[in-house]
């Protein structure tokens, strides 16, 4: 049996990108892809685990509301959704763009309130919640690093993924259109004074900033990667 048919494909090519453009080993790459199914089916199974956890905030707020809510599942489901794409011989660049951003940006956000916030997330969740919240969304931003192998980041791909987690960041915390804002629930008060703001601001000052940093990633692998080939093209 081809074990790597069966679970994934050969790994598409790789492109000399800087280190910090691409910082996984290549050979961790590769296995990403020859196993491609299994991490689709994880992510499609942290999908479903994120969907109930906010499961009490899907019934405070109108179902119009909705899609703005589950932030982290809705990235590990691009990620699913982007990887099977690839696998099947379709690779979609905007389903990649999108993964990419959503899986920067709340695999890195929600580790940032865990910490900042973490006597009451300690003692709400446990140890043992806590540590898995804290592994599992750090290892999104580590999934998110393989997808310059599927994707050069083109501008309306970039475009739409920047404009998507825009507006997401407007309902989170700015603009309640319908009902209240839309953010991952934290166990303070919003409204409760956090040293020299409040918990919301400081919630929302980490997801400004981690809308930004995909954002840079993609734009600097798009930059870097038509380098590259026009240095290739120049010295054939």
């Amino acid at each position: 049996m081809d074990i790597v048919g069966a679970l994934g494909r050969d790994p598409p090519d790789r492109e000399a990108l800087p280190r910090w453009l691409a910082p996984l080993p290549e050979a961790l790459e590769d296995v990403a892809f020859r196993f491609a199914w299994v991490i689709v089916l994880i992510n499609l199974v942290g999908t479903a685990f994120g969907f109930w956890y906010y499961r009490f905030q899907f019934r405070e707020l109108p179902v119009e509301m909705w899609p703005f809510i589950p932030d982290s599942p809705g990235a590990t489901l691009l990620i699913a959704a982007a990887l099977a794409a690839w696998a099947l011989g379709r690779s979609n660049d905007t389903l990649a763009a999108l993964a990419f951003f959503g899986n920067i940006k709340l695999g890195l956000w929600t580790p940032y309130v865990l910490a900042v916030f973490w006597p009451a997330f300690l003692a709400g969740a446990g140890p043992a919640m806590y540590a898995f919240l804290f592994v599992s969304h750090l290892g999104m931003v580590l999934q998110a690093f393989v997808l310059h192998r599927i994707t050069d980041f083109p501008l309306k791909a970039v475009g739409i993924a920047t404009a998507w987690y825009t507006v997401d960041l407007l309902m989170d915390y700015f603009v309640p259109v319908l009902g209240d804002v839309t953010h991952t629930s934290i166990p303070y008060a919003d409204a409760e004074p956090w040293f020299t703001t409040t918990v919301l601001q400081v919630a929302a000052a980490g997801a400004v900033v981690l809308t930004v940093v995909p954002l840079f990633w993609a734009l600097g692998t798009r930059i870097a990667t038509l380098r590259t080939r026009v240095g290739d093209d120049n010295a054939a």
